[in-house]
């Protein structure tokens, strides 16, 4: 481990037990010494502030990995356009951050620890810049609400036409803000389809407890709204090169990629298995799977097994979907594609570890509100 990355994660060791207060003193020093950059976020600040956090932490944990590293920043700056990020404002930012962690950090931080997270932060900003400065496409992109359809008490499926073309690969998430409803206030959604000619884009979206984007999107919009979307990311894609068969592992709306990626697997498969697990804790929240087995009857390359956790009267399987694919296989020749909740991507991945799946095989999703 090189020096920085060893000082980067000792110094944020100080801080982890006490990320909560860091994020909170963060945001209070910035504002109260740039008020203006109060504008550029949303009126309830707790996911946000946990979302900086993620980003800091993701970063210092791939210094080691200089692709990723630069990948992911490049894409985190192109993201960040969609709050009117000037380059100006990345200098307050590392300076607030900074001095956060200093304010909680105790005795025990040293003036290395603060040079570090300053060279650190340095090439994080200018990344972040050169992914913002080389994007040609806008921020974001106005969309029009064209369909909007309530599949269960908490989970909706709804159509945007965005006013421009948005060019994006199967498998990618988007970032979605409820404009009429929650502004400044960004959740990301991985489209249910391929791109299409007419430039639509499918939601699968449920209503997580007191989620402000997804309660908004679920029970209040509605046909004729206008929405953002943002830049597409995200690399559960498919390779086009890849022989081995595949399995595609979906719990709840994590169903949306997965049908995104079967609806490209449509435009060209003929030589490859395709095997879907679908899971939810009741036949209510198998909310698609009647299009679902309308795709695996036309395509007999296609097969789809269904799982309640929390259903003793469902026909299917019965347990948790991570449980249910060990099962079947065996699936070490197999490309493997997991999206849903964060507990059950978690749970699926230990799964595949155990059945001894070779990780690069492996991409996954995994999403909250």
């Amino acid at each position: 481990m090189g020096d920085l990355a060893r000082l980067l994660k000792e110094s944020w060791s100080l801080v982890e037990e006490h990320q909560d207060k860091v994020a909170g003193y963060f945001y209070a020093r910035m504002f109260l010494s740039h008020p203006g950059l109060r504008d550029l976020f949303p009126v309830q600040m707790d996911v946000q502030r946990t979302r900086l956090l993620s980003a800091i932490v993701t970063a210092v944990q791939t210094l080691e990995d200089p692709e990723r590293f630069d990948d992911y920043l490049r894409a985190l700056g192109r993201d960040h356009r969609k709050f009117h990020v000037l380059p100006e404002h990345y200098e307050v930012v590392g300076g607030a951050l900074i001095e956060a962690m200093r304010s909680f950090a105790g005795e025990q931080w040293g003036v290395e620890y603060d040079q570090a997270w300053a060279d650190a932060y340095a090439v994080i900003a200018s990344k972040m810049l050169a992914g913002a400065d080389a994007d040609q496409n806008p921020p974001y992109w106005y969309g029009e609400v064209v369909a909007h359809e309530r599949r269960s008490h908490d989970i909706a499926v709804f159509t945007v036409l965005p006013l421009q073309p948005l060019e994006f690969r199967a498998g990618q998430y988007v970032s979605l803000e409820a404009t009429p409803y929650q502004p400044r206030l960004w959740r990301t959604y991985s489209p249910a389809n391929a791109p299409r000619r007419d430039n639509s884009l499918e939601f699968h979206v449920r209503a997580v407890g007191a989620g402000w984007v997804s309660s908004a999107l679920v029970r209040r919009l509605k046909v004729g709204d206008m929405i953002k979307v943002a830049a597409p990311m995200g690399t559960m894609t498919l390779d086009r090169r890849s022989t081995r068969d595949a399995v595609f592992v979906a719990g709840g709306t994590g169903l949306a990629p997965v049908k995104s990626l079967l609806e490209e697997l449509t435009r060209y498969n003929r030589t490859r298995w395709v095997h879907v697990f679908f899971g939810a804790r009741t036949r209510d929240d198998l909310y698609d799977l009647a299009d679902l087995n309308r795709l695996a009857a036309r395509y007999p390359w296609l097969s789809v097994v269904t799982a309640c956790s929390e259903d003793p009267t469902f026909p299917g399987e019965q347990g948790n979907i991570s449980d249910i694919v060990a099962r079947y296989g065996p699936w070490n020749e197999h490309d493997f594609f997991v999206s849903g909740s964060g507990s059950m991507v978690k749970a699926t991945l230990k799964t595949l570890a155990e059945l001894q799946v070779p990780s690069m095989r492996i991409k996954y999703d995994s999403f909250s509100d």
